[in-house]
């Protein structure tokens, strides 16, 4: 009954309107992310070592120090910008604690492990090319399972607060 004298029912039903229409621009983002990374390689470690390692066939010169620095520097906010918003949101899920742990856990060490992938490849050895690819691989699934899961919550929600009307 509180709920409908302050108002409640209203405001959380526009909030989870609001976050699913984030979580749409995120899945764009999503989309746009698998994109850019097919547009320079694909999943073979070939493709991978000459996109960091540049190509005399393609006549692509190596990723510079510099390059990759600045690339570094703008992924290591955005994605822990994103990372952190989308886990918080899922820790507003009502999934299990193990599920929470597990997915934010596996969603940091990609991002991460995806950024580390490229300067592994280009300044300590290419073998490390399969690492990036399964790192990307990891990253993508993972974000995908974060927008799978708060979408969810979300659309569950909402069918609660329309039931409660």
């Amino acid at each position: 009954m509180r709920y409908f004298v302050t108002g409640e029912q209203h405001r959380k039903s526009l909030l989870n309107a609001l976050v699913l229409m984030f979580l749409g621009y995120i899945a764009l983002l999503w989309v746009s992310n698998g994109m850019m990374y097919f547009h320079h390689m694909d999943l073979t470690p070939d493709s991978v070592i000459s996109y960091y390692l540049g190509s005399e066939e393609q006549f692509t010169q190596p990723r510079s120090y510099q390059g990759m620095l600045e690339v570094s520097h703008f992924h290591l906010f955005s994605m822990g910008m994103l990372v952190l918003t989308l886990t918080h949101l899922m820790l507003m899920t009502e999934f299990s604690i193990r599920l929470k742990i597990w997915l934010s856990s596996l969603t940091y060490l990609s991002a991460i492990a995806d950024e580390l992938a490229g300067w592994l490849v280009r300044f300590v050895d290419p073998a490390f090319a399969y690492f990036k690819i399964a790192a990307f691989l990891l990253l993508e699934l993972s974000l995908a399972a974060l927008l799978v899961v708060v979408i969810a919550a979300l659309l569950q929600a909402r069918t609660k607060i329309s039931g409660d009307d």
